[in-house]
């Protein structure tokens, strides 16, 4: 008969879960992988009892309980020993097989590595351009039926190995990115995850610290930032001294938002002033592709402060670093990401009590949305309209305006 698991209990214990609510917190955790549980109340009693779940419950456990907890490690030394991975998913290792054996006997130099960075910045720059949902599929073949291959294959040297490795990871960091803007964040979740342990294998200095840098973004945005702060710490350790000024100051200013989230707000404004210093002293250095993800790194950061002061409720200073962020990337490149700056900052705008400057930035915005299939600016629309009913309704002409091209571009 299996001994009591005494250590689970203690955690349920502290996190003040009644089991039914345990139960539900797990089947959550895996809806948000694409898994669905009929784990309940009985089961978690089972597992006291000292049955084991299985493998992937178990680590769906694990995830419930770090959340309600507010532990990043996942708890590696309690219930079940799971995996110290930041989520509970599988990882794909099969792309970074490192069998020296190729299938086709060809052995790979920087040609082919330059040719997968090609094509994963073609893809990206059409994410940028129309939104995740458009090429999705095509990048899946891509790396499945090219890049996957190449992983697998013989190389010239160890040097060819590890930058095919890291262009994939860059490959997969995209394929998150492209599910995080299609709404389907558990997805995204895995590719990161998958994006992590290739850049792990790589051995490329900085960039597994890129992917723990775009994770803690995404639990930022999904307002769940009790791990955040420990990845945006380890990611920029990770890098610290190692990489060029660019490039450490994306790591800076997620750090920074970190902390203005968690309350810390003169380090958040000196780690953000941090970030903009690094700008300053930038000499020219070379920026890895793989920290491009989002364009010219002065933009990224830009834009990144601008949501530290909106958390810390410096609407002015915010809506003054969207506009400065919204007009330092190619707007035809990145216009996406150009508009979703620009409904930032009309909304600094509108808490500001600035209706008509606020209209004229979202219909900026909205300019820039066009053959965009993205499910942000349209959620972003949505919001819109529910800020300017209170105006519409009082008869304020610009946001009745604004409401009609809202309406229409809804309707597409």
């Amino acid at each position: 008969m299996s001994a009591p698991n005494q250590r689970l209990r203690d955690l349920i214990s502290e996190s003040g879960l009644t089991y039914e609510a345990l139960a539900k917190a797990v089947r959550r955790v895996a809806a948000e992988c694409g898994v669905e549980l009929a784990t309940n109340k009985g089961m978690v009693r089972h597992w006291l009892n000292g049955v084991v779940p299985q493998e992937t419950t178990a680590r769906f456990l694990a995830a419930a309980l770090s959340r309600h907890l507010g532990r990043r490690t996942f708890l590696t030394s309690s219930a079940y020993s799971v995996s110290a991975a930041a989520l509970p998913l599988d990882y794909v290792q099969e792309v970074a097989d490192r069998s020296a054996a190729a299938r086709t006997g060809h052995i790979v130099g920087m040609a082919e590595v330059r040719a997968v960075r090609d094509m994963v910045r073609m893809f990206s720059e059409m994410d940028e351009r129309h939104g995740g949902r458009h090429g999705r599929s095509a990048l899946v073949q891509y790396l499945r039926d090219d890049v996957a291959p190449l992983c697998r294959a013989r190389f010239h040297n160890e040097e060819m190995r590890r930058s095919m490795l890291s262009a994939a990871s860059r490959g997969v960091h995209l394929l998150g990115w492209k599910s995080y803007d299609a709404g389907q964040q558990g997805l995204a979740q895995r590719y990161y995850l998958q994006s992590y342990a290739l850049a792990v294998e790589s051995g490329i200095t900085g960039q597994d610290g890129f992917v723990m840098r775009t994770m803690a973004m995404q639990g930022l945005k999904l307002h769940r930032p009790e791990h955040c702060q420990g990845l945006a710490e380890t990611g920029l350790n990770r890098a610290k001294g190692k990489v060029d000024n660019a490039t450490m100051a994306l790591f800076r200013v997620v750090h920074a938002h970190t902390l203005a989230k968690s309350g810390q707000r003169r380090a958040a404004v000196a780690e953000a002033d941090r970030a903009r210093e690094l700008l300053a002293a930038d000499k020219g250095d070379e920026t890895p592709f793989w920290a491009l993800a989002w364009g010219p790194p002065a933009a990224s950061v830009y834009s990144r402060t601008a949501k530290v002061y909106e958390t810390l409720g410096d609407f002015s200073a915010a809506a003054g670093q969207y506009a400065r962020a919204a007009t330092a990337r190619p707007a035809t490149t990145y216009a996406r990401i150009v508009s979703l700056d620009l409904v930032a900052g009309a909304e600094m705008q509108l808490k500001r009590g600035r209706i008509e400057e606020a209209c004229a930035t979202w219909n900026r915005a909205i300019d820039h949305m066009d053959g965009v299939q993205s499910m942000r600016t349209r959620r972003a629309v949505k919001n819109m309209r529910k800020d300017l009913a209170r105006f519409r309704a009082r008869g304020v002409r610009c946001a009745a305006e604004l409401d009609e091209r809202a309406l229409d571009f809804l309707g597409r």
